[in-house]
């Protein structure tokens, strides 16, 4: 079992864990070896997981999207299509919902990512000025790999199982963490013999998709046996089923310290991007984890001085 990676002396990961350095995803350089990147939720559907459709509306998400800027994101994640089962969205509807929403924050200095499993909505979403697309289904659609060649946009490649939009009852693993990397190494493979370049490609674990809460509990405890594959491990755990049944029938309202902790016990394992719907409190969570680590200096230093 894996546990929180020791640190050398001036602060930097140590050696036990592939060094990630420096990477530029759309407008932002990130040094993943000292720094935490916050990635903000912002959904345009009616049937979202968390917000249940307040931000549906384009002013509303755009709204939502430049709060969350302010509060200290890094990152916006725009969805049109949730990942859970349902009626199939089709893909000129999704693309109406989110290529308008990464329009209007083309200049707002976020790194932009859209969060779909159609090639064409990802080719809609870059043209429109988006960085990323956060494939949910492990590159499921045959032609994502040559959108993201065409483009050089960067890929975040994630762990399931399902048809997209399906439902995948009790799911079972032998060894969930062992299989969770070895399907982000055969799908990471395939990228990469389709062109795109190790520097475009970040890993998901997949937190909850197609697990149950023991499954997420486990991934979370051996983050860093995904970290080490050497991509920018990503983990989406905000308010997550896991967190609520963990803590005891918390209503998704009610698991924000928690998905904090889940959040920061990933960031010491090796975790470099943390997608969250509460904002301001994790940004502040991920900031005092990188002055502890002394990957950065404090604000200012009045105390005791």
């Amino acid at each position: 079992m894996s546990g929180p990676a020791a640190s050398d002396a001036d602060g930097a990961p140590a050696s036990g864990r592939p060094a990630i350095g420096r990477r530029t995803i759309g407008p932002r350089e990130f040094d993943f070896d000292r720094q935490v990147a916050v990635m903000a939720i912002v959904n345009r559907t009616p049937d979202s997981f968390y917000d249940r459709g307040r931000t549906d509306a384009l002013d509303l998400a755009v709204d939502a999207a430049r709060r969350a800027i302010d509060e200290g994101a890094d990152w916006i994640d725009i969805g049109g299509a949730k990942f859970a089962p349902g009626p199939a969205i089709p893909v000129a509807e999704e693309i109406d919902r989110v290529v308008p929403v990464v329009a209007a924050l083309a200049d707002s200095g976020a790194v932009i990512s859209v969060d779909t499993f159609h090639a064409e909505v990802a080719r809609a979403a870059l043209a429109a000025g988006a960085h990323v697309i956060n494939d949910t289904t492990g590159l499921h659609d045959p032609d994502m790999a040559a959108v993201v060649v065409e483009t050089g946009a960067a890929i975040v490649i994630t762990h399931s199982l399902a048809e997209p939009r399906t439902a995948y009852p009790k799911p079972s693993y032998g060894d969930v963490v062992g299989e969770v990397a070895a399907f982000l190494t055969d799908r990471v493979a395939h990228a990469l013999a389709r062109g795109v370049a190790p520097e475009q490609v970040i890993v998901d674990p997949g937190h909850d998709l197609n697990k149950h809460t023991l499954h997420s509990l486990e991934l979370t405890r051996r983050l860093g046996e995904i970290t080490a594959l050497g991509y920018p491990t990503l983990v989406a755990l905000s308010n997550k089923d896991f967190v609520g049944e963990s803590l005891g029938r918390r209503d998704r309202g009610e698991r924000v310290e928690g998905s904090i902790a889940a959040a920061v016990y990933c960031v010491l394992q090796g975790a470099r991007i943390v997608r969250v719907h509460n904002v301001r409190e994790t940004v502040d969570a991920m900031r005092m984890i990188e002055a502890i680590e002394g990957w950065r200096e404090p604000v200012f230093l009045e105390h005791n001085r």
